[in-house]
């Protein structure tokens, strides 16, 4: 358990320093900025690579709402849901501890630019609603559980599963980072919230409440769908 505990907190450390990351450092670099595409890829690869390097180890979930979603759907044990769930919180603040360090060793830079946090009404990076974003960030994630427990199928192709949910990571960011800055993950909306403060803090609720609403309807929609499955692989095909 500890070695699962051990893989979820580096590989969610890594979901927020590689997609935050870019958003920080690269997406407005002058000249070279990657823009909220390269920033959507960015997340999505932050998924692939720690797939194919974790997954046969915990699972890769780098997610509270996917562990409560593979809960849902019946391909996870809730007995071990609150220590998952504590270090993905845990690598999500260490991730973000490890960009700041690094972000402001570059002379004027201030949290006050959002740190990558996600916002709604006056902080979504569109103008978008609370109910709107609220709305997008359940669709989301609902999604993204449905993606995840076809692309883990047993009957699904064998090692492609990460480059599926890494993608449809990425498709996600494209619809709505302009929305909320794209969550879908109390984890890595928790860690850049907790040093930006402030706002960030007073909307993290639905950032944590709208993932986790929409990863459960997704693994009970898949789960539904698809009940005689046979025995799901692990997320990195072995």
């Amino acid at each position: 358990m500890l070695r699962k505990l051990g893989a979820e907190f580096i590989g969610t450390a890594w979901l927020v320093l590689g997609g935050c990351g870019s958003a920080v450092l690269a997406a407005a670099f002058p000249g070279l900025g990657i823009g909220f595409v390269g920033v959507s890829l960015a997340f999505g690869l932050t998924v692939v690579t720690m797939a194919y390097a974790i997954g046969h180890v915990s699972g890769c979930h780098l997610n509270p709402a996917v562990s409560v979603g593979l809960w849902a759907g019946g391909r996870f044990s809730a007995k071990e849901l609150p220590a998952y769930i504590a270090a993905q919180v845990l690598g999500g603040i260490a991730g973000a501890a490890l960009l700041y360090l690094i972000a402001s060793g570059k002379a004027g830079f201030d949290l006050s630019g959002g740190f990558a946090s996600n916002g709604y009404a006056e902080h979504s990076p569109g103008g978008f609603s609370l109910a709107a974003s609220f709305l997008c960030e359940v669709a989301m994630t609902f999604a993204f559980l449905f993606v995840i427990m076809g692309a883990t199928h047993g009957s699904a192709p064998k090692g492609f599963a990460p480059l599926a949910i890494g993608l449809c990571l990425t498709l996600i960011h494209l619809i709505s980072i302009p929305v909320t800055n794209t969550s879908v993950n109390p984890a890595r909306s928790t860690g850049p919230a907790l040093l930006v403060g402030g706002w960030a803090i007073q909307q993290l609720w639905l950032f944590w409440l709208a993932p986790l609403i929409g990863g459960a309807l997704g693994g009970i929609v898949y789960r539904w769908i698809s009940a005689d499955q046979p025995a799901p692989v692990a997320v990195a095909g072995d």
